[in-house]
């Protein structure tokens, strides 16, 4: 009876609820449910500052200092954002028992979905590399993200940029993942084990993408399911142009996410678009040299006055001084 009370604890904190940490003191404020997990319950509250963050509680202490250990890890990497920044971890006093929580910075941003609906496959694939390139420094540092999945990311910033929101899943290097959402997860598929390595990650990276142009996704099927993947991205305008690309990851041929990344670029750079792109850039770059250019005559001229008036004015105090 006591473990169910604080299980709603945990799943029902209603807008208005106050937590004040047993230790640190620090009081938040819970705005609303913002989702829940295998490992607990997240939601948005202000601080004491009024500053929205986001605060994560679950039952299992052991869950909860795993994933605060794996923030405090990433935060240390230097000149790279993997995760949220961590701000607070503490325990909630209730009746019925403490239970740990931790609070993390809010990102407010769009799901990569909805972001990239309607827009062309560059934006896609653009992603897709920002991504690759932030999980190629976290298999580096020891760990698998695992439960990699549209939900976990968001589109934030200006620049847009995609961040991660939820390192629930994350997992040492070697170990069995320890949380996964079926869509995303090869072993759910039949291709390939649940062992946390790169290309667990990468499968999931496929597997994003192609949810993106499949928003409700589809079901596993009897048969070849590569045929089904293979089918389902050549029926998409958006994902052709990915298919060799989609289909490695797929089937694990990639053992490093620099080796995914690499290929996307140089599948963006040989790209219509992405050749305009580049052909623009080469012609902005050569206006401003020409602009450059063209500003440094006036200067020039400026100086070579002010320098010649100098001169005069040296010479005429000259001849001044002679006279008397």
């Amino acid at each position: 009876m006591k473990s169910n009370s604080l299980k709603n604890h945990v799943d029902r904190l209603s807008a208005g609820y106050l937590i004040i940490g047993k230790w640190h003191k620090h009081r938040y404020t819970i705005v609303r449910k913002l989702g829940s997990g295998a490992t607990g319950t997240v939601y948005l509250a202000e601080d004491g500052l009024s500053q929205l963050v986001a605060i994560k509680v679950a039952l299992d202490n052991m869950a909860i200092t795993s994933e605060v250990n794996v923030l405090k890890h990433l935060s240390k990497v230097e000149g790279k954002i993997l995760g949220p920044e961590l701000i607070d971890v503490d325990d909630l006093v209730t009746s019925d028992g403490n239970i740990p929580f931790y609070v993390m910075e809010y990102l407010k941003g769009t799901s990569i979905i909805d972001y990239v609906n309607g827009k062309g496959a560059e934006w896609l694939g653009l992603f897709a590399v920002q991504l690759l390139g932030d999980l190629e420094n976290l298999h580096r540092e020891g760990w698998v993200f695992g439960d990699l999945k549209p939900d976990n990311l968001l589109i934030v910033g200006s620049p847009k940029r995609i961040r991660w929101i939820d390192v629930g899943g994350t997992t040492l290097l070697g170990r069995s993942i320890k949380e996964f959402t079926e869509f995303f997860d090869r072993g759910y598929w039949n291709l390939g084990s649940r062992k946390a390595e790169p290309s667990y990650d990468l499968f999931a990276v496929a597997m994003i993408m192609i949810n993106c142009e499949y928003p409700e996704r589809f079901e596993k099927r009897a048969g070849n399911l590569e045929d089904l993947f293979q089918k389902k991205i050549m029926e998409s305008q958006r994902l052709q142009p990915f298919c060799s690309i989609l289909m490695k990851a797929i089937r694990g041929n990639y053992t490093r996410a620099g080796e995914m990344k690499s290929e996307l670029i140089q599948l963006l750079g040989d790209s219509p678009k992405g050749k305009k792109k580049s052909s623009v850039v080469k012609q902005t770059n050569k206006s401003r040299k020409v602009k450059k250019r063209s500003q440094k005559k006036p200067s020039f001229l400026i100086e070579f006055f002010l320098i010649l008036s100098l001169l005069i004015l040296c010479y005429i105090l000259y001849l001044f001084g002679q006279m008397m």
